[in-house]
């Protein structure tokens, strides 16, 4: 309680410095989100594969991938992603949708692949769980 007292103080007394920080915060917090690529939803990602062919990669592991997974995806584990990015090169002029399972390390894979010369790389918000809570198909 006496801490959160002391904040307020801090927060009233120095109100610039606080506001200051606050934007720093949220230009850092901007700036790490798009270089993870663009958040989709499941309805974004179905239009990008039957429109512009998108490349749906799966980043979780083999096992988790057989238990179901989207069709036609590539199964390239978050763990060996490094290791298999050239596997991915003959994909650079379509669009990529990365998926994991819930949709919270896509978006370190979507920063490596940008670094490694891809345009067009999108992270498909909620991974497969968001994917299976939409009823959509998956394969095994």
């Amino acid at each position: 309680m006496q801490f959160l007292q002391h904040l307020i103080e801090f927060i009233g007394n120095h109100y610039v410095l606080t506001t200051a920080f606050l934007v720093v915060l949220t230009l850092l917090i901007v700036t790490e989100g798009r270089k993870a690529g663009k958040a989709i939803t499941t309805q974004q990602a179905t239009a990008l594969i039957n429109k512009e062919n998108a490349q749906v990669v799966d980043i979780r592991t083999k096992k988790e991938f057989a238990a179901g997974h989207i069709v036609d995806s590539l199964n390239i584990p978050n763990d060996s992603i490094q290791t298999r990015l050239v596997e991915l090169d003959k994909h650079k002029d379509r669009p990529i949708i990365l998926v994991c399972a819930n949709g919270q390390h896509a978006g370190s894979v979507a920063k490596q692949l940008k670094a490694a010369g891809h345009q067009h790389v999108h992270r498909l918000a909620g991974g497969i769980g968001g994917w299976r809570a939409d009823n959509l198909p998956l394969v095994k």
